[in-house]
């Protein structure tokens, strides 16, 4: 009984040291990569002056943001993910916040189709199924890669339609969890300020990045854009709303946790709990079984003899 119990932890701990073995070697090319079902609405609201065309003047109004990006599975490879990006910017008037097609209170609107790495995040246009028409990106777009780093990384600017430098400026604590803070500035640059109209743009973006995953937990925009005679044409402020950012904290969160499960916990276990079940199944198996004891039958002396 005791050498089969033996087998059985022994096996046990073989099972856990090869279940570290692939947390810890195989596991994180696995679950480091970003999912092609991914389904994401960002919200975010601020202030924006809006040039009216009958006075010269910028008008001020609170606004909203709308951003509705979505994986193409049917696109996407095992090494790359295809996107799609529907978002308007609009003026808030305190109804329902919703994208409205036509209306006099829409600001901007785009649509855009892309193509990044699984694992870098970075930009692929090549090797893919994307739309012909659609725009050719290069560096970071929608998302950091995993385990970021604190440097400079190329970031897309879709209105530039070029990447600009993405800055590591300071970690900063957000939500119960520590981000990485990048800067983007574009200082008057010349550009399609709208559909059609060229002028000069500025921005200065803060990025927020829970690192481990990649993700962006929050981001604000300081943005002004002129007509080439030097009229402002829009001056806006963004960032992601109270409940958009404690929203993307907490999935950042969860992300986080499911990794360190699989690439840290896993391992300590596998490695140190099924080392101690290899030990102690191999001393079980060759530890000899106690001998049953003989005991002698008395004999019974008679009274008598």
């Amino acid at each position: 009984m005791r050498s089969w119990i033996g087998r059985v932890v022994f096996g046990l701990g073989g099972f856990l040291v090869v279940a570290g073995l692939l947390g810890l070697v195989w596991a994180p090319g696995v679950v480091e990569k970003t999912p092609v079902d991914v389904k994401t609405i960002t919200y975010l609201d601020g202030e924006a002056g809006k040039l009216d065309a009958s006075t010269g003047e910028l008008v001020r109004n609170p606004i909203f943001a709308i951003s509705d990006t979505k994986t193409d599975s049917e696109v996407s490879t095992d090494d790359v993910v295809a996107w799609v990006s529907t978002s308007c910017v609009m003026i808030d008037r305190g109804g329902e916040r919703s994208c409205v097609d036509g209306s006099a209170d829409m600001i901007t609107a785009s649509v855009d189709v892309f193509a990044t790495d699984r694992v870098s995040g970075e930009a692929v246009n090549e090797g893919i199924d994307l739309p012909a028409d659609a725009t050719p990106h290069e560096g970071l777009v929608n998302k950091w890669p995993f385990n970021a780093e604190q440097k400079t990384y190329p970031y897309w600017d879709g209105t530039l339609g070029r990447a600009v430098d993405a800055v590591y400026d300071r970690t900063e604590e957000i939500g119960g969890i520590e981000a990485y803070v990048y800067e983007v500035s574009v200082v008057e640059a010349p550009a399609e300020i709208a559909a059609g109209t060229q002028g000069t743009y500025s921005t200065s973006k803060e990025i927020f990045v829970e690192p481990k995953t990649g993700s962006i937990v929050n981001q604000t925009e300081d943005q002004q854009r002129w007509l080439e005679d030097g009229t402002p044409a829009l001056d806006l402020q963004l960032a992601f709303t109270e409940d958009q950012v404690a929203s993307s904290v907490a999935d950042a969160k969860d992300n986080k946790s499911l990794l360190t499960v699989i690439e840290v916990v896993l391992p300590i276990v596998g490695f140190v709990g099924g080392g101690l079940l290899l030990v102690i199944g191999f001393l079980m198996m060759r530890r000899p079984a106690a001998r049953p004891v003989a005991h002698r039958e008395r004999e019974v002396v008679g009274a008598g003899r």
